[in-house]
């Protein structure tokens, strides 16, 4: 992926996520993972902790918001390109003069983007449902960090939407993608509560870097120190999904354009 390309095509960026907006705020099963599923964790996470403070409430709203933004990462940005497969645009898409890459950019940014719908609604709930009095302790630096880790995010969606349309075995385990990290990036609850091998597994998952400096700064339980730490490994997994997905968007391009095999099943 030709970085210079996001800055030089940046109104086709933001054209592509508005007309991407546009579409999916359509289409139910999106509303569902983006708004109502994370609603209900949220109903359930607060429900059990009700008695324990705001700062637990605080960890469930931001919890929760994260799960809506996995799995609109997960089935949404993942399927980004096969989308364009099953419609029968992805051809027209490859040959035209604008990066394709940049493309799916635009496309993956909507999707992080209208994701953070679902900490709003937790955050609603939170406040209005169960009386909550929320505010954020470090604000500065949790808007720092939200937008560090929708970059994050976005790098991560574009590694994995190549990787879906390319080999499709792997596609088939989408929805058991889902939970697991939910729980090994400790979305929901400290990944100290789980069994000791599992914790390098949570280190190498750029979603548990972005998890744990969200719920640092949004309880003032973390160090700068350890938060910038955080910053340096979102940035780092970043340069390298990015890496990646050059290498990826590359084998997709020349199968699309050379072998004319990508649309076959």
């Amino acid at each position: 992926m030709n970085y210079m390309n996001l800055f030089r095509y940046w109104r086709t960026v933001l054209t592509v996520a508005e007309m991407s907006i546009r579409q999916q705020l359509n289409d139910g099963f999106i509303l569902f993972a983006i708004v109502f599923q994370p609603m209900i964790i949220a109903v359930l996470g607060l429900f059990i902790l009700r008695d324990k403070g705001s700062d637990y409430a605080m960890f469930v709203v931001v919890g929760s918001g994260l799960t809506g933004l996995w799995s609109s990462l997960l089935f949404v940005s993942g399927n980004s390109i096969n989308v364009e497969r099953w419609i029968g645009t992805l051809e027209s898409l490859v040959g035209m003069p604008t990066p394709f890459d940049v493309i799916v950019f635009g496309k993956n940014l909507a999707n992080v983007f209208q994701s953070l719908l679902s900490m709003v609604v937790s955050y609603i709930l939170a406040a209005y449902l169960f009386g909550y009095t929320l505010s954020l302790t470090q604000p500065f630096l949790f808007v720092a960090t939200l937008f560090l880790s929708m970059f994050a995010f976005i790098c991560f969606g574009l590694t994995i939407a190549p990787i879906f349309v390319m080999y499709r075995s792997v596609q088939q385990w989408q929805n058991a993608m889902e939970f697991p990290v939910y729980i090994l990036c400790g979305f929901l609850f400290p990944i100290a509560l789980l069994p000791g091998w599992t914790t390098p597994v949570s280190y190498l998952l750029p979603p548990y870097w972005a998890a744990l400096a969200l719920h640092g700064t949004s309880t003032a339980m973390m160090p700068f120190e350890q938060i910038a730490f955080c910053w340096g490994m979102m940035i780092l997994f970043s340069i390298v999904d990015l890496v990646i997905a050059s290498q990826l968007f590359r084998v997709m391009l020349y199968k699309a354009r050379v072998d004319a095999t990508l649309d076959v099943d």
